[in-house]
């Protein structure tokens, strides 16, 4: 719809339950928003699952955003595999008898397995949850 030079446009106008405002350029255009009802808090595993759809789920991270979902999706995905990342830690901790005795006697010891802990419950996590 483009206005006329004798004709005078409406400002806004509500047609099929959508409201559209008249632009500079003479056409009107909808107000779109997309529901913002949840605060992204997500930190690591919600960045990397929003990566991974991006560029390898395409289609679910278009309707994910479309429906107002993503956020809500990153912030389960990234509290879930912060959960079974820290719960594989502490089983594997306790079994490997990394400990604060191990800390208090050798430092070092205790944080490259600390380390190695926290890498192989990734390993595990990982494709379960953010590369799926």
């Amino acid at each position: 719809m483009r206005a006329g030079k004798d004709t005078q446009m409406e400002h806004t106008i509500i047609e099929n339950g959508f409201t559209y405002h008249l632009a500079e350029d003479g056409m009107y255009y909808p107000d779109l928003k997309l529901p913002e009802d949840e605060k992204p808090r997500y930190g690591r595993y919600g960045r990397m699952r929003k990566i991974f759809l991006m560029e390898h789920r395409h289609g679910m991270f278009m309707a994910l955003l479309l429906d107002g979902k993503l956020v809500k999706h990153l912030n389960e995905i990234d509290e879930q595999a912060q959960n079974q990342v820290d719960l594989i830690v502490r089983q594997m901790a306790e079994k490997q008898g990394v400990n604060e005795a191990l800390k208090a006697c050798d430092q070092m010891a205790w944080v490259g397995a600390k380390n190695n802990i926290k890498s192989a419950a990734e390993e595990i996590v990982l494709p379960e949850l953010i590369y799926n």
